[in-house]
This record gives C-alpha cells, structure tokens and sequence, in this order.
C-alpha cells in the first residue's frame, strides 16, 4: 500500500492522502487488478481497507484517508463497511476523516446498487468521491443519478491543458457543473507547473499527481510546492 498527497493550493497543505495498491518492486497497480475476479473481488476489497486504515493510523496521518473501492464488491453496504468501522476503531483512526473512492472506469452492474451505497456511506458521516470522472463515458450520467462531494478530473483530460483549448473548454464546463451542484473538484495526474497555474485559473485548488509527490510505500511523501501561484 502506498500513499500519494491530495493538496490544498490555497492552504499550500495536504486534504488527503490516497491509499493506492502498489506492488512491491517496479510493477504498476495494473498487475495487482488483473489477478482480482469474482471469487476473490470481496476479499481484495476489504483487505485494502482495512490495511488503510491500519498504515494511516500507524503513520499518524493527519487529515483525510482516501480508500477506493469497488462497487461490484459490495453486497449490502452496512455490513461491507463494517470491517472498516471495526478497523479505525481497532487502530485508532477517526472515522470521519475517511473518503471513499468510486473509479469512473469500474463497470458497474446496477446503478440503483451504487446509489444504496453512497446513501449508507453518506448515513454513516464518509465523503464520496468518483475517481477519474472524464476517463469513461459515464462521468455525466453519473453526476445526474447521484451527486458525491467530490469529483477527480481524470489525468487524461487535464493533460497539457494549458496548451489544448478544447480540453480547457471541457474541464471549464465540468468545473461549473460541480459548483453549481456543490462538488469539490480535484485534478488529477498534474505533472507541470504549467498545467497547475491554467486550473488554478480556472478555479481548481485540490491537486494530485507527480508535481507534488509521488507516491511512497507505506509513507506519507513530502510535497514539493511549484513555484508559480
């Protein structure tokens, strides 16, 4: 499990910490989901929320945790999320500081599902998120059927922003969107400074990607601030 800074540009401090399977070594997340199935779907799940949690408070992280999950692992909400209530118990991590993670990507077998989902999470005091919005086609759709607290702006769509006035144009629609809806938008994958000041222009503040730290097995990394504004 490794750990990678969602920041904050107006506080210039970190929001969150995103907990990301990593295997051990120089193999990508990919290598790890391909190996997940129907059979052991749940299990995988629930073991990565659970070491989370654990590492999160073993590491005394300071602000949010956020945990993605799989909505096709998910059989009844209360009891899925039990083991992780059970877990920020057992190790001592306020429950109200967690985030949970949907990726637009996941194929999703029945929406009405999802939306049970978020309605417990949102019941029981956690913050959703959908991961990757712009990465699949569903991204609108899915704003329309149920509205989270945040939405990730895929990297792909962030991509040399600041040089592509369609992309500028798409992100600045969806940015408007959010606000009107009351979602915080986090952008994603931002690897230059360039591409940081063009959203921060547009009124971005949350920030992920190499720019400001890569991610760290079982640390929290330091940030590195650029130095445009």
């Amino acid at each position: 499990m490794s750990f990678q800074p969602i920041v904050d540009a107006r506080s210039m401090q970190v929001y969150a910490y995103e907990a990301l399977v990593r295997p051990i070594g120089d193999g990508s997340a990919l290598e790890v989901l391909r190996q997940v199935n129907e059979t052991n779907r749940y299990l995988f799940d629930q073991t990565c929320r659970v070491k989370a949690v654990e590492l999160a408070a073993k590491l005394q992280m300071p602000c949010y945790l956020s945990i993605n999950f799989m909505p096709n692992a998910v059989y009844e909400a209360a009891t899925c999320i039990r083991a992780t209530l059970q877990a920020a118990e057992r190790f001592g991590f306020p429950t109200e500081r967690l985030i949970f993670e949907i990726t637009e990507n996941e194929q999703l077998v029945d929406k009405e599902h999802l939306k049970r989902i978020i309605k417990e999470y949102r019941r029981q005091g956690f913050q959703t998120a959908i991961d990757d919005f712009g990465a699949g086609y569903s991204g609108l759709n899915l704003l329309a059927e149920f509205q989270p607290d945040i939405v990730k702006l895929d990297m792909a769509l962030l991509r040399h922003i600041d040089q592509d006035p369609v992309r500028k144009a798409i992100v600045t629609g969806i940015i408007g969107v959010c606000r009107a809806l009351q979602i915080e938008v986090i952008a994603e994958g931002i690897e230059t400074p360039a591409e940081y000041q063009a959203l921060r222009d547009l009124g971005v503040s949350y920030f992920q990607g190499y720019l400001f730290a890569r991610p760290m097995y079982e640390q929290l990394p330091p940030v590195n601030w650029p130095d445009s504004q």
